[in-house]
């Protein structure tokens, strides 16, 4: 391979190909880390404001910034971080602080037991979900259920008072969710990220981020395309008020 493009491992699983790569950016000379699902773009360390911005708004309001738990549906993603395939991937799995686990987030989310098989029914400061398109354009028609009211209601069971759900979304806010977050929690806002995308490539999504306190955070698996210079994606924030 050229130091301009390199195919860094290569998966065949039930959901599809799925492909790693590194390619070099001619103008900037930065690499770029891509990961694909057959033709379908998953992850980019390219864009990743609205990302960032996910984890502040999501973590504003708490006090300490530790990362516990990443949740993600592929075992190959979490390896290629095991192996140091991935941007801060060894950084990551080496802080004891992170355990990266390999899991069906929508199942957890709806399950009494929730996201840490190790402690059962265990609460969370905050939960960052960063997986389907928006609420609307999922990935499958079973995630369905976690963006209405009564799922929402379900997911916020896992968290400790006071603590905070913030999802990424590419759509705009929209009538429907926000009602359904205020049915769900005490407290919810959505805020829309701008970003400029002059490549009109893959609008993409990275699942290593750093959160706050015991934190579940699920990893993004699939992306849309775009076709403006700039970009715009919404975060939406529940909180449970405190006790």
């Amino acid at each position: 391979m050229s130091l301009n493009f390199e195919e860094l491992d290569f998966r065949p699983t039930p959901m599809g190909v799925l492909s790693l790569r590194r390619r070099r950016h001619l103008t900037t000379g930065v690499d770029i880390y891509e990961i694909k699902l057959d033709d379908e773009f998953l992850m980019s360390s390219q864009f990743t404001t609205a990302e960032i911005e996910l984890a502040r708004l999501g973590l504003a309001a708490l006090a300490r910034t530790d990362l516990e738990i990443v949740v993600d549906a592929l075992a190959e993603v979490i390896e290629w971080h095991e192996q140091g395939l991935l941007p801060l991937g060894k950084q990551l799995t080496a802080d004891p602080r992170c355990r990266l686990v390999n899991g069906d987030f929508f199942a957890m989310a709806q399950s009494a037991d929730g996201f840490d098989s190790r402690v059962p029914r265990r609460r969370f400061d905050a939960v960052l979900v960063d997986i389907d398109h928006s609420p609307t354009n999922l990935l499958h028609p079973r995630h369905a259920a976690l963006y209405q009211r009564q799922g929402l209601a379900r997911l916020a069971e896992h968290l400790h008072p006071g603590g905070v759900f913030a999802l990424w979304s590419n759509d705009p806010p929209d009538d429907a969710f926000n009602a359904a977050m205020a049915g769900a929690f005490a407290i919810s806002a959505a805020h829309v990220v701008t970003f400029d995308n002059w490549r009109a490539i893959a609008r993409p999504a990275i699942p290593f981020m750093s959160g706050s306190k015991p934190i579940c955070l699920s990893s993004r698996q699939a992306t849309r395309r775009h076709h403006q210079p700039t970009d715009r994606s919404s975060v939406r924030r529940g909180r449970n008020l405190p006790l």
